[in-house]
């Protein structure tokens, strides 16, 4: 029984590592990417058999002729310096998309699962943070735009959820890495291996004493498939 998928964000990095998976699988997989910080050869090899790409803004209403299955939101400026230069567009998709989706997925009566962030936890005061601590949140920052948009769009989720029946997940991811993933995007594994390619001096920022969660990208893939196949609705997860 072949699904239809709608994954949204499907030529970031997270995004074509979930589509690259669900195709292999056998599913018919729509992606759904405007390409402001999506890489089309991340997608150029996908099977056209299962795979079709809808150049789409999620911040915009998204119409769908065929029933959908599943909904994967992964769209949003994930990276550091790319959202601190956008910060408004960066809100609105965080949650007009979710809100978009959601009621996309009302329409066709789809699970839906919402990539959200260690973020919402803000500058967290517990380390590892359980999932019952709601966090430490600056609401003005220069990077609550991402913070805050993530957890508006848990809000609709849960809201979406009591008010509609809608068929929710959220998994809350840290930090990912591995194949497509922007070497220049902020992060600290790409930073390290850049300075390592060039023989530069590694940065560690601080006073060196942080801790990181690092999961592999084929491991949150199998975490994100796990989630949406066999949870007890609503349910959210910290992975990673």
């Amino acid at each position: 029984n072949m699904k239809t998928v709608l994954v949204c964000g499907g030529a970031g990095f997270i995004g074509s590592n979930l589509c690259s998976y669900l195709v292999k699988k056998g599913e018919k997989v729509i992606c759904v990417d405007n390409f402001c910080t999506g890489n089309r050869d991340n997608i150029k090899d996908l099977d056209s058999s299962l795979f079709t790409l809808i150049e789409h803004d999620i911040t915009e209403p998204l119409e769908i002729d065929e029933d959908i299955d599943e909904i994967y939101n992964l769209a949003s400026i994930a990276s550091p310096p790319k959202f601190i230069k956008r910060p408004i567009y960066t809100l609105k998709t965080n949650v007009l998309g979710a809100l978009n989706l959601l009621e996309l997925a009302n329409e066709k009566d789809a699970k839906i699962l919402q990539a959200s962030t260690s973020e919402v936890y803000g500058n967290p005061l517990e380390h590892p943070q359980k999932e019952t601590y709601n966090g430490d949140v600056n609401p003005i920052g220069v990077r609550s735009c991402y913070d805050e948009g993530k957890r508006a769009a848990e809000t609709l989720f849960f809201d979406f959820h009591r008010t509609y029946s809608t068929k929710i997940k959220i998994l809350r991811i840290f930090n990912v890495y591995g194949p497509n993933m922007d070497p220049f995007d902020g992060r600290v594994i790409s930073n390290f291996i850049n300075q390592a390619l060039k023989g530069e001096d590694i940065t560690v920022y601080g006073d060196g004493m942080q801790t990181r969660s690092f999961c592999y990208v084929d491991d949150m893939i199998d975490g994100i498939f796990f989630l949406i196949s066999h949870y007890v609705l609503p349910w959210y997860i910290s992975f990673g």
